[in-house]
């Protein structure tokens, strides 16, 4: 079983046991996540626990698309895409994720700034850097055209 997620590229993104015995297990894939993958893995978590021994409800699911990220292989995976971030201070920073690494990520954020000297503000592109501990919780920008 191992060894058909690792080819496929799905991960552990979160496991939660909820009152009543729920286990709701949440995965993701460097690309998409099938349902298959989701049964496969539910067949495969099933086959390694008693129901004799304890009573369980288990629900396989992947990580919602605009679900927060996380685990560092997420942010890797949307390098290149825009994103959000909630900052532990209150503010939202809205950017293009331009790297992610083990302490913290880099997002390239448009802001308008008025040059000395200029009448009209223009927009320039900032690279800011977080650090994990400053991130209450970043999730993809759904954009719809």
């Amino acid at each position: 079983m191992e060894d058909k997620l690792n080819a496929s590229a799905t991960y552990l993104v979160d496991v939660t046991v909820k009152p009543g015995n729920l286990i709701v297990v949440e995965i993701d894939s460097d690309g998409a996540v099938s349902i298959d993958d989701c049964a496969e893995l539910s067949r495969y978590i099933e086959a390694n626990l008693d129901r004799e021994t304890e009573d369980y409800e288990l629900e396989v699911g992947s990580a919602g698309l605009t679900s927060p990220f996380r685990v560092l292989r997420q942010y890797v995976k949307n390098i290149g895409n825009e994103v959000e971030l909630l900052l532990k201070s209150g503010v939202k920073q809205t950017g293009v994720l331009k790297a992610a690494g083990e302490t913290g990520i880099v997002l390239c954020v448009e802001k308008q700034v008025k040059p000395e000297g200029a009448k009209r503000k223009i927009k320039i592109n900032e690279e800011q850097s977080f650090t994990f501990d400053e991130i209450k919780h970043a999730k993809y920008m759904l954009k719809f055209k």
